[in-house]
């Protein structure tokens, strides 16, 4: 299923100067219209994006890092276990540090031991299957969670239909424009285009640590995502 928004926004000005692209002179006889064209394409996403961490916690940075690499293990081999493809799992951060407390009596910082993280980033191809997977991965020791991020992993047809409307909605406006002032025809002069990223609903963070698991898996609705393309377009009016 494919929706589209449009938004447009326009400013005119009857000018009779060269136009000027890229260093590139165009020649221009007429008055010169500019407008600039925003169209938004919504569609169902066919990817999911979430991000899945451990936490550990030991008086020594060794401990506290072989713990960690444990608990992780058990995160990813459920993973593929679910299905999820190894080239779809990677890892983003690592992270060891030494865990201070101030005691207040004291006036000083007080060494309590070592912390160790490790995160992934997991693509999900299957979106139906987000809820199952995200309470999977807090069974098998995930300590938090972020997302998910939906998103299309190939929006170039979205895109190509965007860019479409936008030219005819910019050559139509325009030749509205050239009718008010009295030109019949147009000559393209320019076109620039700006690409605007995939959208979605903003990801969301949970702590899980001591969250008690549910017998259902977490409701999860994907929603539409969306994609854009921003063109300016120059005309000539001709007569």
């Amino acid at each position: 299923m494919m929706r589209h928004l449009i938004g447009t926004a326009f400013s005119a000005a009857l000018i009779a100067m060269p136009a000027h692209a890229a260093e590139v002179v165009i020649e221009s006889s007429g008055p010169v219209v500019e407008l600039t064209v925003v169209e938004q394409i919504e569609a169902d996403p066919d990817l999911v994006t979430v991000g899945a961490g451990v936490t550990s916690d030991a008086p020594t940075a060794v401990e506290a890092l072989r713990l960690n690499s444990v608990e992780m293990r058990k995160v990813i081999d459920r993973l593929k276990a679910l299905g999820v493809a190894e080239r779809d799992i990677q890892t983003t951060g690592i992270n060891l540090n030494a865990r201070y407390d101030y005691d207040q009596r004291a006036q000083r910082q007080v060494f309590r031991g070592y912390q160790a993280s490790n995160r992934v980033s997991v693509k999900l191809r299957e979106i139906d299957e987000t809820g199952r997977i995200l309470d999977a991965l807090v069974v098998a020791g995930a300590t938090n969670l972020d997302g998910p991020r939906f998103s299309l992993e190939d929006d170039s047809q979205a895109k190509a239909t965007a860019r479409a409307r936008a030219m005819e909605r910019g050559r139509t406006q325009a030749l509205e424009y050239a009718q008010l002032a009295g030109y019949s025809q147009l000559r393209l002069l320019e076109v620039n285009e700006t690409i605007t990223g995939r959208s979605g609903p903003m990801p969301q963070m949970r702590n899980v640590a001591a969250m008690d698991v549910a017998e259902e898996a977490a409701p999860v609705q994907p929603g539409l995502v969306s994609t854009a393309v921003n063109i300016t377009v120059k005309y000539e009016m001709v007569r």
